[in-house]
């Protein structure tokens, strides 16, 4: 059963127990054990890097740039109110799940915890939301006032039957790049089948000023792969049969490469990750994230 507007809202309760700042030296939450900045001018500098377009010119570090011929900029650990960035990918992958609940679903649940979190926690929330034929921006607001019409978008994009056509998928990462501010928390919800060169070197230029994290939503039919047997599948508008025995071991290889890809390009960008199943309640799994990233950190 899909989610609606009274289950998301409900979601609240749950997510006072959620946290979306860091528990010590910049530890990231619900995302992993990633080294992961807040870039923002908060009260205490995390680091120096090489200076990039967007930084704060007041962030500049005066002496490590003449020292070292090259413009520095300082990052700060931020305490205070900071804009957090929901991506939601509810396209055409998403519309798929063997037990418990869609990928989509999963989406529309957790992208809900995490928006009420940010408010809980006092930040600004806004959100970009995309399905198989749209795309929605839900700008920038203050605390609680910014999760309601993020709910509503949610219920009204979220699929409720597979997509006719998967042609031209909304380029949701191109929408949001020109509004995030450096300093952003961004928080995408995917199953990232869609990652190419193009899009990781929009969030490579993304995480060197922002903090990015990723909830990579799978199936465990995805890593598990098709029993022996026939089966019926319907994607982009059209009917395949499957023999499982027959595709096993193509369907393994490109899970197991899809996998390699995304752990390598996180880990070596600082993004967190954090894997969500569909036949996991999306409540617990997140609590469970937090938990394990306040025990690491």
């Amino acid at each position: 059963m899909l989610p609606a507007l009274e289950e998301l809202l409900t979601l609240r309760a749950a997510a006072r127990t959620l946290s979306l700042r860091a528990q010590g030296p910049a530890r990231a939450l619900l995302m992993g054990s990633h080294r992961s900045a807040h870039h923002g001018r908060g009260l205490e500098i995390e680091e120096v890097r090489p200076y990039v377009a967007g930084d704060d010119p007041r962030s500049i570090d005066w002496r490590v740039t003449a020292r070292r011929g090259r413009v520095h900029t300082k990052l700060f650990r931020e305490e205070r109110e900071r804009p957090v960035w929901l991506l939601v990918d509810l396209g055409a992958s998403m519309f798929f799940g063997s037990k418990l609940q869609l990928k989509s679903t999963a989406a529309v649940r957790a992208a809900a915890l995490l928006a009420w979190a940010a408010a809980l926690g006092g930040d600004r929330v806004g959100a970009v939301i995309s399905n198989a034929r749209t795309e929605r921006v839900l700008p920038m607001r203050s605390r609680e006032a910014g999760v309601l019409p993020i709910l509503n978008a949610l219920i009204e994009l979220q699929p409720s039957g597979p997509a006719a056509s998967i042609d031209r998928p909304p380029a949701a990462l191109l929408t949001l790049t020109p509004l995030v501010h450096p300093g952003s928390l961004i928080l995408a919800l995917s199953d990232f089948q869609s990652l190419d060169a193009d899009m990781e070197a929009r969030w490579t230029a993304l995480s060197a000023h922002s903090d990015c994290r990723w909830l990579w939503i799978t199936d465990a039919l995805e890593a598990s792969a098709l029993p022996k047997g026939r089966f019926v599948a319907g994607f982009g508008g059209s009917i395949s049969r499957i023999d499982g025995a027959a595709v096993r071991s193509k369907w393994l290889a490109a899970w197991a490469q899809s996998q390699a890809r995304i752990d390598a390009f996180t880990s070596g960008r600082r993004i967190g990750l954090t894997r969500l199943e569909t036949g996991q309640n999306v409540i617990e799994s997140l609590a469970a994230s937090i938990h394990a990233s306040k025990t690491a950190a």
